[in-house]
């Protein structure tokens, strides 16, 4: 893929994709990101769940969901200050302290300690493109089930559709017209 096809993908301006390529183009190759399908989904669900690559880490009010984050044994929270420390992070808001050591195994990267680093470009896009792999997202993906892979990454809503389901339609859309999928 071009960086000019990435660009149109992302629905992202030249400086933007300028900074974003090469950390999400490698991410791609490296867990098997690589039909236009895939691709598309991807980039897809990258821009929507990063607000167009502008956020590597999870905004913090806390809202009242993510003061849930806190002692929240299903997100591996145990200790205090977890919900805090493991916030969402990575292109893909990888939450939780289980979350985060599951890709500090899969990366051989300490993200338990650093958190932090999976705010930098290549540990976001990695980070996000190992959790896609070994959440089934290639196969959901190969299903062309969009509406399923968004849930996967997502869960749903109150009317059982995922967050921001109409940014992620119009992000997808683009991202299928830019890889001509």
């Amino acid at each position: 893929m071009r960086k000019s096809d990435f660009a149109k993908a992302a629905l992202l301006p030249p400086y933007r994709a300028t900074r974003w390529y090469h950390a999400v183009e490698q991410s791609m190759m490296e867990f098997g990101i690589i039909s236009p399908l895939r691709a598309a989904m991807y980039i897809a669900t990258l821009g929507h769940e990063s607000c167009g690559f502008t956020y590597t880490r999870e905004i913090w009010g806390p809202t009242a969901a993510q003061r849930r984050y806190e002692g929240r044994a299903g997100l591996g929270n145990t200790h205090p200050g977890d919900g805090f420390r493991y916030r969402g992070r990575g292109l893909i808001q990888i939450t939780g302290r289980a979350n985060y050591r599951a890709v500090s195994d899969g990366l051989d990267v300490d993200y338990i300690t650093h958190p932090e680093w999976l705010e930098r470009a290549v540990d976001a896009a990695r980070g996000s493109g190992w959790w896609w792999l070994n959440n089934g997202c290639n196969e959901i993906a190969d299903s062309g089930d969009f509406l399923r892979l968004s849930i996967r990454v997502n869960g749903r809503n109150a009317r059982g559709l995922p967050n921001g389901w109409s940014d992620r339609n119009r992000r997808y859309a683009a991202a299928c017209a830019a890889l001509r999928v």
